[in-house]
């Protein structure tokens, strides 16, 4: 079997939070060799967003929580002070033989340290060094800190998002997880990995990739902004309901909601045999499926009435074996139950310091070639300090110590 992709590749990261972190995570996931640069003491800011926290079989207090664990599997930890000369000179150092350096500093705030890509780039002119910001490097608002809420709200994913004005709970509302967030370290994952391919075929040559999640959040509006930029007009909040096929919505049955979308006349028609009224179908009201668009509230009304009167299962079944997409809306315990879940393997276990069968989500990505089957649970703060710095820098113990002692390093 072949090697993971992206094997004989070191990054170093030194994103925090989750933007950056889920982007080199998936960079390790795929076989590069990620050494996480963490603040001695502190660490990486994810690791005081909790709890829940994993438990310490001594009872100690610790940092290892949810929001941490979800974005650092497949690293390796090393704790370093780049504020001092001693920490700004071992990054450096690492960096030398680096293909990636990662990074979500406020614009500016690397040069002071001498991390900046300017410098980076001297010692290492192939280095794919990637910044993640709010807002990019460039632009008015380049040095405003923010996060993922701050993104939706303000490149306009929220003005979109919610219950229709006039109906209970009408308002802007965030999408529940950070999923600027989420979609930002995609991109970045897109951008490091097209780098790298232009390096390959251009002699070795680097570069400085901009990553913001304004920008990414706007690029991800497609449709819904593309109306705009079409007629001038913002699309309004629609609740569950979708943007093009009608009817796409969730319906209350006798027991619990569903999800359905019809995607087209086809799926409406087999939908309206299911649901024991095929007469809808030939209604010149919602023939065409530009016509149900105009007749919207009125088919939503007549759906209602039908929906409510069986229990889910009896409709999926009816729907599924029409062809007719829909499914439950499932919580996160009958999402981990699902035997097509199940099936694909969407939980794995790991061996952690903390807790011997710790469970995670594993990459969503399936290769016919090279799968990856390995991994390693996110690391405690500090725990590859020594491994890293022996390692790839030929430190001794008497260099460790002292830099120990003088809090440029700590070892979990």
């Amino acid at each position: 079997m072949s090697k993971l992709p992206l094997s004989g590749i070191k990054v170093l990261d030194l994103t925090r939070v989750l933007a950056g972190p889920l982007s080199a995570q998936m960079l390790g996931d795929l076989g590069a060799d990620v050494i996480k640069i963490e603040r001695p003491g502190g660490g990486d800011d994810a690791r005081i967003f909790g709890p829940p926290y994993l438990v310490d079989p001594d009872g100690k207090a610790n940092n290892n929580n949810s929001f941490y664990l979800c974005a650092n599997r497949n690293k390796r930890s090393v704790a370093v002070d780049i504020s001092k000369p001693e920490g700004q000179e071992i990054v450096r150092q690492l960096a030398k033989d680096s293909d990636i350096f990662m990074e979500n500093f406020k614009v500016g705030d690397l040069k002071r340290y001498g991390l900046d890509y300017e410098t980076i780039r001297k010692i290492n002119p192939g280095i794919i060094y990637c910044s993640v910001t709010g807002y990019g490097q460039t632009g008015p608002y380049s040095a405003r800190p923010g996060y993922d809420a701050i993104f939706q709200a303000a490149a306009g994913l929220m003005s979109v998002t919610g219950h229709p004005d006039g109906e209970p709970g009408a308002g802007p509302m965030k999408v529940g997880p950070s999923i600027a967030d989420v979609m930002t370290g995609m991109n970045t994952s897109i951008g490091i990995l097209s780098a790298l391919f232009h390096r390959k075929v251009n002699g070795g040559q680097g570069q400085h990739i901009d990553v913001c999640l304004n920008d990414t959040v706007i690029a991800s509006l497609t449709h819904y902004a593309q109306i705009y930029l079409v007629n001038g007009e913002t699309p309004p909040r629609r609740g569950t309901s979708g943007n093009g096929g009608v009817p796409a919505r969730v319906f209350t049955c006798a027991d619990q909601d569903i999800m359905l979308v019809v995607g087209n006349d086809s799926q409406f028609e087999k939908c309206c045999s299911v649901l024991g009224h095929p007469e809808l179908a030939k209604d010149p009201r919602f023939v065409k499926n530009n016509d149900r668009v105009v007749h919207r509230n009125e088919l939503m009304k007549i759906l209602e009435d039908i929906f409510i009167t069986k229990p889910a299962k009896y409709w999926l079944d009816g729907l599924e074996a029409a062809g007719v997409p829909a499914g439950p809306i499932n919580d996160f315990r009958q999402v981990f139950e699902d035997e097509q879940v199940r099936s694909r393997g969407m939980e794995v276990k790991v061996k952690h310091p903390f807790r011997e069968d710790l469970s995670l989500i594993r990459n969503a990505l399936t290769f016919s070639g090279t799968p990856i089957k390995d991994y390693r649970a996110p690391p405690l703060l500090g725990q590859n300090t020594e491994e890293v710095l022996k390692e790839r820098l030929g430190y001794d113990e008497g260099k460790l110590a002292t830099l120990r002692k003088t809090g440029i390093v700590a070892q979990a």
